[in-house]
């Protein structure tokens, strides 16, 4: 019988998963480059207290909006600098985006397709793994992934013209805070989509209820004020971040982040997963089945040309990232979640089965295969003893997914025979006209997901062995353990021909950077005085210090002292080399 789960299993459930998703954020050290850099930018906030002109280790950074800066500046003053502070905003607004999803799912679909939704997307590893990240993506997503659903609430047929207003204000207010966020993408993204939905469904119903007028005035409202002061504290900024970051950025391989057309579609893949098998099964029917009746908004081809449009978007794009795809992510849950409402039960069932399977031999050829894969991904700069470190939390991490697969293919195996209709029509109103997914379904689902995000976790706690060479939290530990001489400081911090992005954070102070620019020389060029050109000029400099510190990397060390500077080395890994410059001036 197809019944849904008693509302205190759903609370359960969504207890246990907010207990997964939030258990480790401060267990693992900032790793270089983005959770540092951003992390500082928002200490730097706190200690200056000039909210309005981001900076990065002191030097102007306008490469993105503040809001998520603020956010995690927000988490400092309340709870003191530190991991879990820092990743506290992107984990929440990945976790703010499950509920979001699932609640839109319920109003456009069926409470269990709302259901299904919010539990694919809590337990897809790219949504998972990027919300628990200090990046800006998981929060772009968030404030894109509200301005979706409160667009596809808006457009269902019995709103009245005022709730149909509300919703799409909110969609108009989501989409300015994504301004903040990231910029002029979170409005390409959606408009985007909307242009390219009506020419392939034919459908302009949804233009006459964008509410474009009072929306406009509401993202200028929000977004414009940061801009509007930003420029008037520095004029260089509108050049920068409108032609640099937005057009240059897009049409050019300036930023050295090239990739062939093809780049995303190995993370779809893999970011889906463990739902990939079901997307790809299904995603003809989805398209299919998602047409709407008369006076009716086609919300699954909505949502699927929103995906679509951000892989090819990002695919053509001169730079690329692997969390540039993250706002895929939402729409495809919400597709996902009411297909896996309405499939087979035996098509799921095998599908299950395959899962479980594969998972099963994945784990298998780790047990037994990992200490050769170890030995072959192992360089001078990441030592074969840190990924053999790694190697049983990958172990722990596949046999928990290869568990909670079993037990889930178990649940729908034992339920293969439960009908659900494959052509789900749509109703006037524009809700999936869907039976209630089973109780066995519905826990199938959500004891995977639940086992994504436990594996997802152990191998995230298994990527802290990284920090040896990708975080400097260590090298700041031995040094403020230092006792002859004791660390001093105010003495000078230098980073010589490099940048490790998680050194001002853990030192709580700003460095200066020697013979590097990167992502700091735009700032630079404002402000050459907060670093040292050349090596030369800093040696000279360094020789006249009584105390002071610089990190470089094994090359330069090696270069500098066989020209005799005084270095004395406090700690080094296969990266970086901390040295000090003491009064004895000594060189072990």
């Amino acid at each position: 019988m197809s019944i849904t789960l008693p509302r205190a299993v759903v609370a359960a459930l969504a207890v246990a998963m907010a207990l997964v998703w939030f258990a480790n954020l401060g267990e693992r050290r900032l790793q270089h480059p983005d959770e540092g850099r951003y992390a500082e930018i928002a200490r730097e906030m706190t200690v200056t207290g000039d909210w309005i002109t981001p900076r990065l280790d002191g030097i102007k950074y306008f490469e993105k909006p503040p809001l998520q800066y603020w956010l995690t500046a927000a988490t400092f003053e309340a709870f003191g600098p530190g991991e879990a502070s820092a990743r506290l905003s992107t984990a929440l607004a990945g976790f703010l985006t499950v509920l979001a999803v699932g609640a839109t799912g319920a109003a456009i679909a069926t409470p269990s397709a709302g259901l299904l939704a919010g539990a694919v997307l809590a337990g897809s590893v790219w949504h998972f793994g990027i919300a628990h990240i200090l990046t800006l993506d998981a929060m772009l997503s968030f404030w894109l992934a509200v301005a979706l659903c409160a667009f596809l609430l808006a457009q269902r047929a019995a709103l009245s013209r005022h709730r149909c207003a509300a919703w799409m204000l909110v969609a108009w207010a989501a989409t300015a805070l994504g301004v903040l966020t990231k910029g002029v993408v979170a409005i390409a993204i959606p408009a985007c989509t909307l242009v390219v939905h009506s020419l392939a469904t034919r459908d302009f119903g949804p233009w006459k209820r964008l509410h474009a007028g009072k929306g406009l005035v509401l993202l200028l409202a929000i977004a414009a004020p940061w801009f509007v002061l930003v420029s008037l504290r520095n004029p260089e900024f509108p050049r920068f971040f409108f032609v640099h970051e937005h057009v240059e950025r897009f049409l050019t391989t300036n930023l050295n982040r090239p990739g062939p057309w093809w780049y995303f579609l190995p993370m779809v893949i893999v970011g889906l997963l463990p739902w990939t098998g079901v997307f790809f099964v299904r995603a003809r029917a989805a398209w299919r089945d998602g047409a709407a009746g008369p006076g009716a908004f086609a919300w699954p081809r909505f949502c699927l040309a929103w995906a679509a449009f951000v892989l090819v978007f990002f695919s053509i794009s001169g730079s690329k990232l692997p969390s540039y795809i993250l706002p895929m992510f939402p729409a495809l849950a919400l597709v996902l979640g009411w297909q896996l409402a309405v499939m087979p039960g035996r098509a799921l069932a095998w599908l299950a089965v395959v899962l479980a399977a594969s998972t099963l031999v994945l784990w298998i050829a780790a047990l037994v295969g990992y200490p050769h894969l170890a030995s072959r991904l192992a360089d001078a700069r990441t030592p074969h003893a840190l990924y053999v470190a790694l190697g049983p939390w990958v172990e722990l991490g596949l046999g928990v997914a290869a568990a909670g697969y079993a037990v889930g293919a178990f649940l729908l195996w034992r339920d293969r025979d439960s009908g659900r209709g494959l052509g789900a029509a749509l109703h006037g109103s524009g809700s999936a006209s869907t039976a209630p997914a089973s109780v066995a379904r519905s826990l199938a689902v959500a004891v995977i997901a639940i086992a994504t995000m436990l594996a997802m976790q152990a191998f995230f706690q298994g990527s802290d062995v990284f920090r040896a060479t990708r975080s400097a939290a260590d090298l700041v530990a031995t040094l403020e353990k230092r006792a002859d001489p004791p660390y001093d400081r105010s003495a000078p911090f230098y980073q010589v021909r490099m940048y490790d992005q998680t050194l001002p954070f853990y030192l709580r102070r700003t460095t200066t950077v020697v013979a590097w620019r990167d992502e700091l020389g735009p700032g630079l060029d404002l402000e050459p005085s907060l670093a040292i050109a050349t090596v030369e000029a800093w040696a000279s400099r360094w020789r006249g210090l009584r105390q002071g510190y610089a990190l470089m990397s094994p090359q330069t060390w090696r270069a500098l002292g066989a020209e005799g500077l005084p270095m004395t080395v406090v700690a080094h890994d296969s990266r970086r080399v901390l040295v000090e410059r003491s009064p004895a001036g000594a060189r072990p």
